[in-house]
């Protein structure tokens, strides 16, 4: 099980972002994709998770990110509209083999990608 998360970079207050984590030899569906972030000297914490039993999101990031899937091309995305300045951190994707996610704790999941670094600035 390999993942790997891109798509980070600088975003001003109020736009938008989008990051990918592609997933290698694994079955989409059988697994919970979470997004996690830490930024620096904070705690690693869940963003958002997808799994058969929908989507889910922290309440920091809710009707602002939008977590989807394609199971076919084994791809999960997080779509970042109006971030601001709180959601600069390392951004990472983990997975575990749970047919319902959960948000957190991010110790649920067993399978993590290198993290991509999302600045929010002006």
């Amino acid at each position: 099980v390999q993942l790997q998360a891109s798509g980070g970079g600088l975003v001003q207050p109020g736009g938008s972002l989008r990051l990918s984590c592609a997933a290698s030899e694994f079955n989409l569906d059988l697994y919970s994709i979470g997004w996690f972030r830490q930024a620096p000297g904070k705690e690693r914490e869940g963003v958002s998770c997808v799994s058969r039993n929908g989507a889910f999101y922290a309440d920091s990031v809710k009707g602002r990110f939008t977590i989807s899937k394609d199971n076919a091309e084994r791809t999960v995305w997080l779509q970042m509209d109006l971030p601001n300045a709180d959601d600069t951190a390392v951004y990472y994707c983990a997975a575990e083999l749970r047919p319902t996610c959960r948000v957190n704790p991010a110790s649920l999941y067993d399978y993590w990608g290198q993290g991509t670094l999302v600045t929010v600035s002006s």
